[in-house]
């Protein structure tokens, strides 16, 4: 039988891999930075966790994992099994008695499941980040996997709008790391709802905010007929395109939005909220917000959000991409589980879209291609000692190195250095030997000298 893999999943080869977790270490060295702490949680959740949290569509997408067999269950079961077994797609795996747990659907529902029931022994305002694979039983096509990472970082237990401040600054300076141009847009639900009251629609304020949403795939044209089919009126949609187009600077866009919203008191608590997250986040990150941009036709999952909303895109001209990164505040989410009040505010990282556009823009470091930066050709023999000994030096010099492990011909060693993609291949023959020296070959630019063995170990560990 000729091997795969299931469909929606992938391999990942050892550059690949490299580069994804060149990615990780770029983002966990900045969440450790702002104060974050790691956390893990199961791969399977029990099914009563996930489901009901999603939504109808998100209940049809979580992997169900059938239990394990009749030793689950005691005797009396047995009969009640074998019948559900005819009638199990129809109940769409719904019984206990054929499955109690599934994969995890995403991060932020275990996240909450663990608050709650940690919330005696975690200290609160809890900083938590995140990077675990995820799986959904969608249909797979181009960018939607059934298994997939996602990236989280979120703080739970305080409502000072310092923590979006933060997570704001964790984005700057984690796409300035990775040598990402991007925007990051922010909006506050508050501020949508006030938009909606602005044009005298605050019943129809979702039907409003999911039109906007679109202006970016259909332009204004295409929203403007989307909202006339949801009932708006012509004065009512000229109100909304005024202040969709409102330009300038985000503090000359929040003094247009606080004259339109001057008789909407959720309107402008919603600009205040904007204004003192960009306050903040001077602060945090000691300079403007250059690359922040308040959009108020963004709207982010309105169910779920309840304060300021973020969304980040690659601003470089070439790349044609959607969001590589979105969160905002969650009033209530540790609710769902019995947990009252705890609100929370989080972000999370595209992983598979931030890889592609790197991809895209040949920006990953080009060091990433191979594990080990020289390979030592072994001739065999004394000279097999002997590069052993270069190879121990070259490793407690913090060296990635590594030697061929047979004496096979000199063509087939230099194919396979070449094929890895080694930036430098040392040489230790009879005469270098004898020298004390090595060959030193740089594959990048061709050129070879002879080396004293210190003089290369101290070279290398330079570089």
């Amino acid at each position: 039988m000729k091997p795969s893999i299931p469909q929606g999943t992938r391999d990942f080869s050892p550059e690949v891999v490299r580069k994804r977790q060149y990615i990780f270490g770029v983002l966990r060295t900045i969440f450790e930075l702002y104060g974050f702490q790691p956390l893990e949680t199961p791969a399977m959740e029990n099914l009563v966790t996930l489901t009901g949290k999603y939504g109808e569509e998100g209940d049809r997408l979580i992997f169900k994992v059938l239990n394990n067999g009749l030793h689950e269950k005691n005797e009396k079961d047995k009969d009640k099994l074998n019948a559900e077994w005819q009638t199990m797609l129809d109940r769409a795996y719904t019984s206990p008695v054929v499955t109690e747990r599934a994969l995890r659907y995403d991060l932020t529902i275990p996240f909450a499941r663990y608050v709650v029931m940690h919330q005696n022994e975690l200290a609160f305002p809890f900083r938590r980040y995140q990077m675990q694979p995820v799986w959904r039983a969608d249909r797979p096509q181009k960018g939607r996997y059934r298994e997939f990472w996602q990236c989280d970082a979120d703080v739970v237990g305080s409502t000072s709008l310092l923590n979006e401040a933060e997570l704001l600054g964790i984005y700057d300076l984690a796409f300035q790391r990775l040598g990402l141009p991007v925007v990051i847009k922010i909006n506050s639900r508050k501020l949508l709802q006030g938009l909606a009251v602005m044009c005298g629609y605050p019943e129809k304020m979702m039907e409003i905010t999911v039109a906007l949403d679109k202006l970016d795939k259909i332009g204004w044209t295409g929203v403007t007929a989307e909202l006339e089919q949801r009932g708006i009126d012509a004065k009512a949609i000229g109100q909304l395109e005024m202040a969709i187009m409102e330009n300038g600077t985000n503090s000359e866009k929040l003094d247009a939005y606080e004259r339109l919203m001057a008789n909407s008191e959720i309107g402008m608590a919603g600009i205040k909220e904007l204004r003192d997250t960009l306050a903040y986040y001077e602060g945090v990150r000691g300079g403007d917000a250059a690359n922040i941009s308040v959009d108020i036709s963004l709207a982010r999952g309105l169910n779920y959000y309840t304060g300021v909303i973020v969304e980040v895109v690659c601003s470089h001209p070439d790349v044609k991409m959607g969001s590589i990164g979105g969160g905002g505040r969650y009033d209530d989410l540790t609710g769902l589980f019995g947990l009252k009040g705890l609100s929370g505010v989080g972000i999370s990282f595209g992983i598979d879209r931030i890889y592609d556009v790197l991809e895209e823009l040949n920006a990953f470091p080009a060091q990433l291609a191979t594990g080990a930066r020289v390979m030592i050709v072994n001739f065999g023999g004394e000279n097999e000692k002997y590069g052993l000994g270069i190879l121990r030096q070259l490793r407690e010099q913090g060296v990635a190195a590594e030697i061929y492990p047979e004496a096979a011909k000199f063509d087939k060693q230099m194919k396979y250095a070449n094929k890895r993609g080694f930036e430098f291949v040392m040489l230790p023959g009879d005469d270098e030997r004898a020298a004390g020296k090595v060959g030193l070959k740089n594959f990048m630019t061709g050129v070879q000298q002879l080396i004293d063995v210190a003089s290369a170990v101290s070279m290398l560990s330079e570089n």
